[in-house]
């Protein structure tokens, strides 16, 4: 009888230890998403404090040492004393929001009252603003922890992520190369787990290129979406802010603090009731099917490069997942695109705007600013030389709103945009459809900015994009998993919810999100919890 009895509880204990390990969880620092870490918080499987820790540890690991990624300006010395408060909060009343104790890393051209804002420039240490960019407040007011100020291609002026502070930034994938620009530090540090949620600002296609060079997720909002307050400025009408993420879901997340008006920038009343309640209710994982894509090959490479056909193979491959999730893709042609390569009809206006709005940014900083005006920044000297010789050239432009060349270019992005949606309208598509570069990332020697870029869609048509992971190139001795190469969803005005609908659906039907190989994961960022 006491044989039976113990039988029975033996038996009884493999059943709990499979009802166990049935219910158990993996948790990988370098593979989870907000959600995934929620998961854990919710479970008391890891704190808010711990993951900083976890964070610290893989930028003291890699960023000066073993790849020398080289992202890091700053770590917010608050850090774990602020994780220690909110996970207080989250125990006592609950956590405020989704990204409650997650850290965040900013480019550092966005003010944060607590820690310097220099654009990556030495001509800026020490420039304390007096308070958060808008976009900053909404991200402390959620609850997330502002973690780290990161490396950007100085004033975000050009695509390498090169600047007189920091020096090069590397790309997370291949060492050998740039993370792209002007955003490359966000991009390096969010793709080797330096932080988990990261921003971006995009005049050119600077949030955009570093999430196509690192295997990431960028997005470029409608002009007037997301405020630019706060954030050290070239253009009025080009310049966005957006988040860089290393999942579509974690991109639409952050979307939901990120958005909303701003009285102290006069372009977020476009946005107001142009967002969902939250983007997050648009990630469906079939949304391609049924879905009208339109492909748009003039912005294939020719074949003159070595890299055009491995882009062009990444492209053809995106296309026949995408038909395959459900989607019709078909190729569709943009007169005025001819005539951009051609050189005969020019976009941008970011030089022509360049020298007010800095000079508004100095003003904004009060009476301790440490210059006055962009005449009063350049005639210091201290901006990495490329920079500082475009810098001279804007100041010539100071006369902006009497130059011809200036409203001409402003008449052509108005043509541009409505082009580019008169096409969408023709053929009822829901989204355009391109690789973000022709070519691969640029290497980090020899190049002084990144070249046959494609976000000129966006930026020079004030239109959402967002860019997320589409394959790689070869493996190589440098890159091992290859080069990440990007590809770009472009709708029309304040149509960001379906650009994340569409992006989401890819993304789970391809699983392109891979981590790096130079960054691998350090003990403790590993485990199973119940």
């Amino acid at each position: 009888m006491f044989r039976g009895k113990v039988e029975k509880l033996i038996g009884a204990s493999f059943v709990i230890a499979a009802l166990i390990s049935l219910n158990a969880k993996e948790f990988n620092l370098q593979t989870a998403s907000v959600e995934d870490i929620n998961d854990a918080f919710e479970a008391k499987a890891l704190t808010a404090e711990e993951l900083v820790k976890l964070c610290i540890a893989r930028i003291e690991a890699y960023d000066q040492k073993g790849p020398k990624l080289n992202s890091v300006i700053a770590i917010n010395p608050n850090a774990l004393e602020l994780a220690r408060k909110l996970d207080e909060e989250r125990n006592i009343s609950g956590p405020r929001s989704r990204i409650h104790g997650i850290p965040v890393l900013l480019k550092d051209n966005y003010d944060t009252y607590d820690m310097p804002n220099t654009g990556a420039s030495k001509a800026l240490v020490g420039s304390i603003a007096p308070d958060d960019a808008f976009t900053v407040e909404r991200l402390r007011d959620a609850g997330a922890i502002i973690f780290a100020k990161v490396n950007l291609s100085e004033l975000a002026r050009s695509g390498v992520s090169i600047s007189s502070l920091m020096g090069q930034t590397l790309n997370a994938f291949d060492q050998s190369r740039t993370p792209g620009g002007s955003s490359g530090g966000t991009g390096a540090a969010i793709a080797a787990t330096f932080g988990i949620l990261g921003t971006g600002s995009d005049t050119g296609q600077s949030t955009r290129s570093p999430a196509s060079a690192n295997n990431l997720v960028g997005i470029r909002p409608t002009f007037g979406l997301i405020s630019r307050d706060g954030i050290i400025p070239i253009s009025y009408t080009q310049d966005t802010a957006g988040p860089i993420t290393r999942y579509v879901a974690d991109a639409a997340v952050m979307m939901d603090y990120l958005v909303g008006f701003d009285p102290k920038d006069k372009a977020t009343w476009e946005g107001i009731d142009k967002y969902p309640e939250s983007y997050t209710s648009y990630l469906q994982k079939d949304s391609l099917d049924g879905a009208r894509i339109g492909f748009v090959p003039q912005l294939l490479g020719d074949g003159s490069h070595p890299d055009h056909p491995i882009v062009t193979k990444v492209t053809m491959k995106a296309i026949e997942d995408m038909k395959s999730a459900g989607a019709t893709v078909f190729p569709v042609s943009i007169p005025l695109l001819d005539d951009i390569a051609a050189g005969s009809f020019v976009l941008s206006v970011s030089g022509f705007e360049s020298m007010w709005t800095m000079d508004e940014y100095f003003t904004s900083l009060g009476p301790d600013s440490k210059f006055k005006n962009l005449k009063e920044f350049v005639a210091a000297g201290l901006t990495y030389k490329p920079i500082l010789d475009r810098l001279k050239e804007d100041i010539k432009l100071e006369n902006a709103l009497d130059n011809s060349e200036y409203a001409k270019r402003l008449i052509n992005q108005s043509r541009f945009q409505d082009k580019l949606v008169a096409t969408m309208d023709e053929y009822a598509l829901d989204v355009l459809f391109y690789t973000h570069q022709k070519r691969l990332v640029v290497p980090a020697t020899k190049n002084p900015d990144q070249v046959e870029r494609n976000g000129f869609m966006g930026s020079s048509s004030g239109l959402p994009a967002i860019t997320f992971p589409g394959g790689f190139s070869p493996a190589s001795n440098e890159a091992p998993a290859g080069v990440p190469i990007g590809i770009e969803f472009l709708g029309r005005p304040f149509s960001e919810a379906k650009l994340i609908k569409l992006a989401y659906s890819y993304e789970q039907f391809t699983k392109h999100r891979t981590t790096p190989p130079a960054t691998p994961s350090l003990p403790g960022e590993a485990f199973e919890y119940q």
